[in-house]
């Protein structure tokens, strides 16, 4: 039995080992665009981090994609550039960075570095990409990517002591300290820690979006003076980038419309509410319904929900798990993948289908309330779908 289960265990590894070194596509955008990627590295001098050594201002690495005009030099965008993967090796450990997850440099998205904006429109309607957690902006490139396609400016951000780690183009590496991550604590201390959170992530979003603004107004390079349309703003977040996205909805009214992916509700929105168009999308929670803070989590969204005026969207994606809305969800091991659909119960959707049935609901939601899309689309989208639950209000 002894030898069984070691033979096992190394068929298992090399397996794995195999899959790592086996190249792998995203997606492709459905939109008819071409994808731009940029990024830009800011800093918020009028704040302080509150997590970082004393006297050390805000700074967010940002990402930017865009609708692409034709640029022949320009460069297909690594999924994640070489020093990223190299802390994200040092960070992950080779366990998960050498056998439990694909080799990043295989992994091929569909952006080319630094083109021309397109001219096809005079400016672009922008929407905000918030990552979940620790997790890294570029986990979400199928989104940002699809998004883009349809004629968006996607912009997300990378923040120090925040993000799991972060490299700026000097090549100095942040990481987050373990204390700083709610999964390393207690139920108690987590929710404090959290509460502490929201109000530093919503600052950093609305300190993004000036810069946005001073962008449109007068960016050094001219790619985007003039082509950013800050009037039609909205945004999106993950986990608890979508609690983020539901707090900065309600502190900010430069937000026009916004889409929560599986994010719990902190913050004096679960009390007072939001005025502008909100979409929830939920991964399969079936089993958690009998759980005490599942059941808190649900009467926090029926106090947001019973607070919206028009707009109302709720989608649950039956089958889904909560790393279904980002790359995670191809990019981890497919057998270690199996063994938790097998074992844990875990989401047994297939992972591109589940970044498809996102990508059509985000795009669509996007088109209806920032660019004046006919609402009866939302619901042609779920006639396409038969493991959608679509409610609207």
């Amino acid at each position: 039995m002894v030898m069984f289960a070691v033979v096992a265990l190394i068929l298992l590894f090399g397996l794995m080992s195999r899959e790592h070194r086996a190249m792998i596509t995203l997606p492709e955008p459905t939109g008819h665009f071409a994808v731009g990627r940029t990024t830009y590295t800011w800093v918020n001098h009028a704040q302080m981090d509150e997590l970082a050594p004393p006297g050390t201002p805000r700074e967010l690495l940002v990402w930017i994609w865009y609708p692409a005009g034709t640029t022949p030099s320009a460069k297909p965008a690594e999924y994640l550039p070489a020093p990223w993967r190299a802390a994200d090796a040092q960070y992950s450990g080779v366990l998960m960075s050498e056998f439990l997850t694909r080799d990043l440099s295989l992994v091929r998205a569909h952006s080319r570095s630094d083109p021309d904006l397109s001219p096809e429109q005079r400016s672009y309607p922008v929407v905000i990409l918030r990552a979940g957690g620790g997790a890294l902006t570029t986990d979400y490139t199928t989104l940002a990517e699809d998004l883009t396609s349809h004629g968006y400016v996607v912009v997300g951000f990378d923040a120090p002591y925040r993000t799991s780690f972060v490299v700026f183009p000097d090549n100095r590496v942040v990481t987050r300290a373990p204390a700083n991550d709610p999964e390393n604590l207690s139920a108690e201390e987590a929710n404090r820690l959290i509460n502490r959170l929201l109000p530093m992530w919503t600052t950093d979003t609305k300190f993004l979006v000036s810069q946005l603004q001073q962008l449109n107004a007068a960016d050094p390079s001219g790619k985007f003076v003039g082509r950013l349309d800050m009037q039609r703003l909205g945004m999106f977040g993950h986990s608890f980038g979508g609690a983020t996205t539901l707090q900065f909805c309600h502190d900010d009214i430069r937000c026009k419309a916004g889409i929560d992916l599986d994010g719990a509700p902190y913050g004096s929105v679960v009390q007072e509410g939001l005025q502008q168009p909100f979409m929830f999308i939920f991964s399969d929670h079936s089993r958690e319904l009998l759980d005490p803070a599942a059941k808190q989590i649900l009467a926090d969204f029926q106090s947001i929900y019973s607070h919206f005026p028009n707009g109302r969207f709720i989608v649950t994606i039956r089958g889904a798990h909560h790393f279904s809305f980002t790359d995670q969800s191809l990019l981890k091991s497919g057998l270690l993948m199996k063994v938790l659909t097998s074992v844990g119960g875990f989401g047994k959707l297939d992972a591109r289908r589940g970044l498809g049935i996102s990508a059509t609901y985000v795009h669509t939601f996007f088109d209806v309330y920032l660019n004046g899309a006919p609402s009866t689309l939302l619901t042609g989208v779920s006639a396409q779908y038969p493991e959608v639950q679509f409610e609207s209000h």
